[in-house]
């Protein structure tokens, strides 16, 4: 029997995205079973894992949907808690055999750029994007796309304004890297234990999340402060593939594949710290997987 290696190493960005990779099972994959696709079961620990980690990076309002004038440009940067699993959660049941899986102990902060271009028609223009750069053992290439649609249903200047918003967003990409078998984990001695050979793995890690919100914000008078409500529900697509050379020339290539809706709420505010800039903070809850929060600042270009 084969063993997939536990996710290990220092709190570092790369280690970071290792993680939100979602495949951090440890188990054992007979070799007859080496070069499938394993579909887990929906309820299954591995699709709880994957669902689990789509919650961090999944492309919510980050904490502000004021409005912007056509062309108008903002720019932000936020970082998200990144939750750690149970152990029980971590424990394969469905693509390998169970066994006791390690504490990753990784840094728990994900950070995102994010680019909002006003439209005409008051729609916003929503972007982020990690570019190839390959950090460590793990190199991500994913992006963000959204495209909402706040608009004022009430409002003066002495009271401030309520507004409805609509919001389609979607996340897509992949992240590479060494992740069942990074280099610390590569071993010679014994060919039934984990990660024999002498070249770490070159996993694929595509997280594929599309969905819709809604929600109501409320804007106070001078637009010195904003606040609000949203749900909304994501389709998840989550997509790994292993890549590992065994030193007796097997090659596992192991495809997991599952598809997931998952309902979404959060709760966002926004302060005004000068004419342009803001602070941002943001609270989003999957509740059948997990809760994050996300702080951050803006920039508005008029």
């Amino acid at each position: 029997m084969r063993a997939l290696h536990t996710i290990s190493g220092p709190k570092s960005a790369a280690r970071i995205l290792a993680i939100i990779s979602g495949l951090c099972f440890g188990g054992a994959v007979a070799r007859a079973q080496l070069n499938y696709t394993c579909t887990p079961p929906k309820n299954s620990n591995e699709a709880k894992l994957l669902a689990f980690f789509a919650t961090p990076i999944a492309f919510s309002p980050g904490g502000i949907v004021e409005g912007l004038a056509p062309w108008n440009v903002r720019v932000g940067f936020e970082a998200s808690y990144v939750p750690s699993p149970s152990k029980e959660m971590q424990q394969p049941e469905a693509c390998y055999t169970v066994k006791k899986t390690e504490n990753t102990n990784l840094s728990p902060v994900f950070p995102r750029p994010r680019v909002t271009i006003g439209l005409p028609g008051g729609l916003l223009l929503e972007g982020s994007y990690l570019p190839p750069i390959k950090v460590a053992d793990a190199k991500p290439n994913l992006g963000s796309v959204a495209l909402s649609w706040p608009h004022r249903l009430s409002g003066d200047a002495e009271h401030g304004s309520l507004s409805m918003l609509l919001r389609a967003h979607g996340t897509f990409g992949k992240v590479e890297g060494s992740i069942t078998c990074p280099e610390d984990a590569l071993q010679t001695d014994d060919p039934s234990a984990a990660c024999y050979g002498t070249s770490k793995s070159n996993d694929t890690y595509k997280p594929n999340m599309f969905g819709g919100e809604v929600g109501l914000a409320k804007q106070s008078a001078g637009d010195r402060w904003g606040a609000y409500a949203s749900t909304g529900v994501t389709w998840l697509r989550p997509r790994f593939q292993v890549g590992f050379q065994y030193l007796d020339a097997a090659y596992d290539d192991t495809k997991i594949t599952v598809d997931l809706t998952r309902f979404a709420v959060g709760a966002g505010a926004w302060y005004r710290v000068g004419g342009a800039a803001a602070v941002t903070g943001e609270l989003y809850s999957v509740p059948a997987d997990a809760t994050t929060f996300r702080l951050g600042a803006a920039y508005t270009f008029r």
